[in-house]
């Protein structure tokens, strides 16, 4: 098999201690990669050799510019942005306040837009790198009771959609992951019994919400594939795509 590219590479994560953050820093280490691994609780990322774990706040613009900054410095050049931080929001539009929208969209897209611009700096003078966002399929399709959330990540997926446009003159390809419903904390803190999968998996009709067609929730190495391949010399060629990984449950790709 032709190799990946990654070994020997600088990635920095955001959102690394999630669940899915945990299978991407594992596997960029199992592909040879070195990580920069940021989440507001650093002491909560798992180290192994090459994992170097930061302390980011990605709604903080000067902290996240301070940072690569700094990364570019001891360890760089970055080749490669990983964001995948993120937060929840699920309640009916009536009953979100303000402090939860701003908070939503401050995470979900301020923070992306904050990483993004910063890598794209440093990225684009030499004319290399790859970044991939980790959006939801929620951008895509209307979610009851989750208008702040796939607000949040809509803007999300085109900002980083428009990004790579401006980029691709540079070498640089920005491209998008979007997950559905994914076997981690996030997911399964939605659940109130020990049925939840079972019901996300049939669908749940009072919510206007399909089921899954093949039969079984994402694991977070599956979304940590994806975009293991999406930074990889084998998707060369790929930039701006905005691509579905929910199990067929939004019937599109």
């Amino acid at each position: 098999m032709r190799p990946s590219g990654l070994s020997g590479k600088l990635a920095l994560v955001t959102g690394a201690a999630g669940g899915i953050g945990q299978a991407m820093v594992r596997l960029l280490v199992e592909e040879g990669a070195r990580v920069v691994a940021t989440d507001l609780d650093p002491a909560a990322i798992q180290l192994a050799p090459g994992v170097r774990a930061e302390r980011l706040d990605v709604t903080d613009s000067a902290a996240v510019n301070a940072l690569v900054t700094r990364i570019e410095h001891e360890e760089g050049p970055i080749d490669y942005g990983v964001s995948l931080a993120g937060i929840l929001a699920n309640h009916v539009v009536a009953e979100t306040s303000d402090d939860e929208w701003r908070r939503t969209f401050a995470v979900n897209t301020d923070g992306v837009f904050h990483l993004c611009r910063a890598l794209a700096r440093v990225m684009q003078p030499r004319k290399s790198g790859a970044i991939v966002v980790v959006s939801s399929n929620a951008a895509g399709i209307p979610r009851h009771a989750m208008a702040a959330y796939a607000a949040s990540k809509a803007a999300t997926t085109m900002f980083t959609r428009c990004l790579g446009l401006e980029l691709a003159p540079h070498g640089i390809r920005c491209n998008i992951i979007a997950p559905g419903s994914t076997l981690t904390p996030m997911q399964t803190g939605m659940w109130a019994d020990a049925n939840g999968a079972a019901r996300v998996i049939a669908g749940i009709p009072e919510q206007y919400k399909t089921g899954i067609p093949l039969q079984k929730l994402a694991t977070p190495d599956d979304i940590a594939d994806a975009v293991a391949f999406l930074l990889s010399d084998r998707a060369g060629h790929i930039t701006m795509a905005d691509l579905y990984i929910d199990g067929g449950a939004t019937l599109r790709g």
